[in-house]
């Protein structure tokens, strides 16, 4: 199966965070498995750090760096991506969040996530 993770879930497997469940320790361990990461969350990151939010203080270089060399794949923003986007229903406004929901959606990958309103979209979505 293929997993797209949401930022705050690359954040947490990265920084080993106690907010990470142990069922989501257990799926990341299963054989033949793969876990990608949206070229959206560097840039999440990479924003949101220069803004000087304390919630991301994070090298967005290092994070990227770090996901890859542990052999997650690196999901690029593409034109059919981002023409999704005007499908999905207004239930969330954050941008980033909407483009890895429609990533998801066009690339027929099981979106990862913890944040209980991009679970209330339609599609391949998993709230964990």
């Amino acid at each position: 199966m293929r997993y797209l993770l949401d930022t705050q879930l690359a954040l947490w497997i990265l920084l080993d965070s106690p907010d990470l469940k142990p069922a989501v320790r257990m799926l990341l361990e299963t054989p033949g498995d793969q876990f990608a990461f949206s070229v959206s969350s560097i840039w999440e990151i990479a924003i949101k750090r220069a803004l000087n939010r304390s919630d991301f203080l994070h090298d967005p270089r290092v994070i990227r760096r770090n996901l890859m060399d542990d052999g997650y794949q690196e999901l690029p923003i593409l034109g059919h991506h981002v023409v999704e986007v005007d499908s999905l229903p207004p239930i969330h406004k954050d941008p980033f969040d909407r483009i890895l929901i429609a990533q998801a959606m066009v690339e027929g990958i099981m979106l990862l996530t913890a944040d209980p309103v991009i679970a209330k979209y339609p599609g391949p979505i998993r709230k964990v």
